[in-house]
């Protein structure tokens, strides 16, 4: 018997399994300071200022300031700020804001990201097996209400809920996210499900530590998928590949 024949819910990460951010980071930071007549942060100190500003702002406001209550917007004017000055980039407060007010929208639109050609193949066949299909994200709201729509990753037809952790407060590795995935597929058993995503420790562990099916991608060839592979883990290189694994009736995970 097929695997997906056992299947009731297919949940996916999304940023690395779905879609991935096109160009650098400093692309989108260059381009704003361009608009205000400002030459282009250096690329390296803003990246290097982003990860260290980002990783504190998720360690103080988890879930993009969920529990504090805070505004994404104002979540996300601290972490760009921080970026910045830890570059060594210390604007007045008009110029800021009007580089920020671009970042920001650059970021809250399709422009930044690339769908993989498998995304949509992939979540409609699904779909037309009679199977639900639930995205399991770390991202705030404009995913599921601005980016994704841009990116032709629509509810209804390519997908049929969404657990993001800006919305829910609670994010992976937490299990419960996955928890409240099955809710929403409609009280669907763990044995009955499958996630598919790009990290051993936010995907595939928690996932499998409820008992659900799990399955890692490794859509750029990355030096530890084959010790992911010894653990035990399946790695496939895309949907495609996990498409024709779902239909195989000599593969069970």
């Amino acid at each position: 018997m097929a695997l997906l024949s056992k299947l009731r819910c297919i949940t996916l990460d999304v940023t690395g399994t779905l879609i991935a951010y096109k160009g650098e980071l400093g692309d989108y930071y260059c381009m704003a300071a361009k608009s205000v007549g400002l030459p282009c942060p250096d690329y390296k100190r803003v990246h290097e200022g982003f990860k260290l500003a980002y990783t504190e702002m998720t360690m103080k406001y988890p879930c993009f300031g969920f529990s504090a209550k805070m505004p994404n917007v104002v979540w996300w004017k601290t972490c760009v700020k921080d970026s910045f000055q830890r570059a060594g980039y210390d604007y007045d407060e008009e110029t800021f804001e009007k580089i920020f007010r671009r970042i920001y929208a650059s970021f809250g639109s399709s422009a930044p990201y690339r769908i993989f050609p498998d995304s949509v193949p992939f979540l409609r066949w699904v779909r037309e097996n009679g199977i639900t299909v639930g995205l399991v994200s770390n991202t705030e709201y404009r995913y599921q209400d601005v980016i994704l729509p841009a990116l032709g990753l629509n509810k209804g037809s390519e997908w049929d809920f969404g657990v993001f952790s800006g919305l829910e407060g609670i994010e992976k590795p937490n299990p419960r996210i996955y928890e409240i995935a099955l809710e929403r597929a409609g009280n669907v058993a763990p044995a009955e499900a499958l996630h598919i995503g790009d990290s051993m420790r936010k995907d595939y562990l928690s996932a499998k530590s409820l008992g659900m099916n799990a399955i890692l991608l490794d859509r750029f060839k990355t030096p530890d998928a084959e010790k992911l592979r010894e653990s035990g883990a399946p790695v496939f290189p895309d949907l495609f590949a996990v498409q024709r694994l779902l239909n195989s009736e000599n593969f069970a995970l």
